[in-house]
């Protein structure tokens, strides 16, 4: 038994002839913020499709609060790249969709949502429709629904993938507010290395496929993080270096 919130033993992940991940094993602790980094098709997705087991390991297993991860009796969210919130729902209604779902009471649910939309600046627009609003407010909403269910455990999947780097560092700073507010232990996949480095307390560095863990780096910097020190400079390059496989 282990006190780890996620227990990764010797997995292994196979389609066919093709060994995408080969024998990962790591914790990440309760209430960390993690990062996992590695080149372009490694297999970072993969892993989360296991831990939410809409693939099944070929062999070795995943473990949460020391049972086998399983979504359907943990408390889990989710934030992808790609847009997610219903367009037909206004942004208190998409924000409070999670909580419905799993028959939160009335009263517990506005509270909860009145407490996100005020951490992220979305109260004077909790009536306006996903059409209605800028690519940032948006990708807000969506974080901030994942976030109201309280959950243990968020995973996020490139969810800044297609914006420019000013709105990124903005809704990076977004999600480590949430982070702290609520003690979630955090997921975050991420082909971006300066935005690991933001925002992990450790990164997982995966070798290219059949993917095994190169380096798991702590990142012991101050917050809030300068990207321009020489600190962080000198750990992006050495993670840059890592992922180098060509």
């Amino acid at each position: 038994m282990t006190d780890a919130k996620i227990h990764v033993a010797n997995l292994t992940k196979s389609f066919g002839d093709l060994l995408v991940l080969d024998d990962i094993s790591f914790d990440i602790a309760k209430g960390e913020f993690v990062c996992v980094v590695g080149p372009t098709g490694c297999g970072k997705t993969t892993f989360l499709n296991l831990l939410t087991r809409l693939y099944q390991p070929t062999s070795g297993d995943l473990y949460i609060d020391n049972q086998l991860a399983d979504p359907r009796t943990h408390n889990i969210s989710f934030a992808f790249q790609e847009p997610s919130s219903m367009p037909w729902l206004t942004v208190k209604q998409n924000i409070e969709f999670g909580l419905k779902v799993k028959k939160i009471p009335r009263e517990e649910i506005d509270k909860r949502v009145d407490r996100i939309l005020k951490l992220l600046g979305l109260h004077e627009l909790s009536d306006a429709y996903p059409h209605q609003l800028s690519v940032s407010a948006e990708q807000r909403v969506i974080i901030g629904r994942a976030f109201s269910t309280y959950p243990d455990l968020l995973l996020m999947d490139e969810p800044y993938g297609q914006m420019d780097i000013k709105m990124r560092f903005y809704l990076e700073d977004e999600v480590l507010k949430l982070w702290k507010e609520f003690g979630s232990t955090v997921l975050f996949i991420t082909h971006n290395i300066e935005e690991a480095i933001y925002l992990a307390e450790r990164i997982i560095i995966l070798t290219n496929k059949p993917a095994t863990i190169k380096e798991i780096i702590t990142v012991d910097l101050p917050r809030p993080r300068s990207v321009t020190s020489d600190e962080f400079i000198k750990l992006r390059r050495h993670v840059t270096d890592q992922i180098k496989w060509w």
